[in-house]
């Protein structure tokens, strides 16, 4: 078969990139194309599940960025597609004294990445909010949640191929090698063919 992308690769991070490329040129043939039997075999379906807030990251970074948007983007996605998650917040505990200053530090630096709902909770609310859990001050980040990361992958899946996308699973790419430039572009001005050979 012949198509102008291919896709090496059907985890989470494939399938949303064939999912975004397919909708930005629909005039184009996609594949994904994946050694294993089934999408997200791997990491994808076997990870935390969980939707980082972004507290962490450097303010004004790229990763700070993308991960706040990423988890505004994700909740939307899971509530269009029905896709269970939990908004279940998170908890970061200083349970002595000299990690209060790092865990203000995290608090000015999830606020700079506009992280929604942040807050600082004394021992009482700590408690209020996990009884079995015990600390000075902690760092309350509602925004945060989980998720079934395969099932997300799988609806990526499901959302590529009805745009009109192809997904070659049991096969494996073991080479690539540049095709002599086309005669003539695609609509998009692809010239360069890339041959991919699989193990079959």
């Amino acid at each position: 078969s012949s198509f102008d992308v291919a896709v090496v690769g059907a985890g989470i991070v494939g399938l949303a990139a064939a999912r975004e490329l397919i909708q930005r040129h629909p005039s184009l043939t996609f594949a994904v194309l994946e050694k294993e039997q089934e999408p997200a075999h791997h990491q994808s379906g076997h990870n935390s599940g969980v939707i980082h807030s972004g507290i962490y990251y450097t303010p004004g970074s790229l990763k700070a960025k993308l991960c706040v948007q990423g988890a505004a983007l994700c909740y939307k996605y899971c509530d269009q597609k029905g896709i269970p998650y939990k908004q279940c917040g998170k908890l970061i505990v200083a349970v002595e004294h000299d990690e209060i200053p790092r865990l203000k530090a995290l608090y000015e630096r999830g606020l700079q990445n506009n992280v929604p709902g942040l807050k600082l909770i004394g021992a009482k609310e700590i408690k209020e909010k996990e009884p079995f859990c015990r600390g000075l001050m902690a760092l309350d980040s509602p925004y945060t949640g989980i998720v079934d990361f395969k099932q997300v992958a799988q609806s990526y899946a499901r959302d590529f191929q009805e745009a009109g996308g192809t997904i070659l699973t049991d096969f494996e790419v073991t080479s690539m090698e540049m095709a002599k430039e086309s005669s003539a572009g695609s609509q998009d001005g692809l010239k360069y063919p890339v041959i991919v050979r699989n193990k079959k």
